[in-house]
C-alpha cells in the first residue's frame, strides 16, 4: 500500500494530463461565404498525420470544424462544381483530388487551386501560416487566427483574380465562364517562372508579370516561389484557426 499513489493524487494527475492532452490539438473552422456550395480538403504533409476528414461539403453560409493534432504540417482548399456521377463517382471541376470520393483520402487538389498552408507548432514553438497561389486561383479565402495571441494576424486572399485573369492562364467551365486562374508555371513549365535549374535561388527567380496579376489582387498572398517576404506569417501556437471561403 506504501507505494500507491493516493486516490486524490491520481485524480489531479488525470486532470493534468487531460488538460495537457487538449493542449496538443488545434481546432480549424470553415465558413462558405460563397454564393454557391463549396467542398473543401486536406492533405497531411509527409511527417504530419492525416486528419480524421479529408473532404466535406459545405453549402452557402455554412459553418463546420476539424480538430487537428500538433505538431501537424499540411494544407486545406476548397473544390467547386463538384458532383456525383450515375456511377457514384464524385468529381469537381476545380480543386479535384482525383479520389472519386467526396474525402481525398491523402491524395491532393489538381491546380489551379488556392491554397491555406500551416505549420504548427514548429520546432521554435510558433505556427507558420500562409495564403498560396503559386499553383494558380480558384476561389477566395482568407485565414484567421482565433484565441491566441494578438500578434497574430490574419491573411486573406478575398479579390476573385478569376475576373481579371489572363486568357493564356483561364480555365473555364463548360458555361464558358473563368472558374480558376493557373500559374504560369502550371501553364508554361518553363524554369523561370517554376524557379527551376538556373532559377532555383532568391536573387534569380524573380516576379513576372502573370504572378504580379496575382499579387495585385492579393497582396499578401504567395503569388511565386520566393514571395516570401510579405506573405508568410508566423505566431506561437496556441491559437485556433478560421477558413473563410469568399470572405
Amino acid at each position: 500500500m506504501a507505494n500507491q499513489i493516493p486516490l486524490a493524487l491520481t485524480f489531479i494527475l488525470l486532470l493534468v494530463c487531460f488538460k495537457h492532452a487538449g493542449a496538443l490539438s488545434v481546432t480549424f473552422s470553415f465558413k462558405n461565404n460563397c454564393p454557391f456550395t463549396v467542398w473543401p480538403a486536406s492533405l497531411n504533409n509527409a511527417d504530419s498525420p492525416q486528419l480524421s476528414l479529408t473532404g466535406f461539403a459545405l453549402t452557402t453560409g455554412a459553418s463546420s470544424s476539424l480538430s487537428t493534432p500538433v505538431p501537424w504540417s499540411g494544407r486545406f482548399w476548397g473544390r467547386t462544381r463538384c458532383n456525383t456521377d450515375s456511377s457514384g463517382k464524385f468529381t469537381c471541376a476545380t480543386g479535384d483530388c482525383a479520389s472519386g470520393r467526396i474525402e481525398c483520402h491523402g491524395a491532393g487538389g489538381i491546380p489551379p487551386a488556392s491554397l491555406a498552408e500551416f505549420a504548427l507548432r514548429a520546432n521554435d514553438g510558433h505556427d507558420y501560416y500562409d495564403i498560396s497561389l503559386v499553383d494558380g486561383f480558384n476561389i477566395p479565402l482568407s485565414v484567421i487566427p482565433q484565441g491566441g495571441s494578438s500578434e497574430c494576424r490574419s491573411t486573406s486572399c478575398a479579390a476573385n483574380v478569376n475576373a481579371v485573369c489572363d486568357s493564356k492562364l483561364a480555365v473555364k467551365g463548360s458555361d464558358g465562364t473563368v472558374i480558376a486562374c493557373k500559374s504560369a508555371c502550371l501553364a508554361f513549365n518553363q524554369p523561370q517562372f517554376c524557379c527551376t535549374g538556373e532559377f532555383s535561388t532568391p536573387d534569380k527567380c524573380l516576379a513576372s508579370n502573370y504572378s504580379s496579376i496575382f499579387k495585385q489582387q492579393c497582396p499578401e498572398v504567395y503569388s511565386y516561389a520566393y514571395d516570401d517576404k510579405s506573405s508568410l506569417l508566423t505566431c506561437p501556437s496556441g491559437s485556433n484557426y478560421l477558413i473563410n471561403f469568399c470572405p
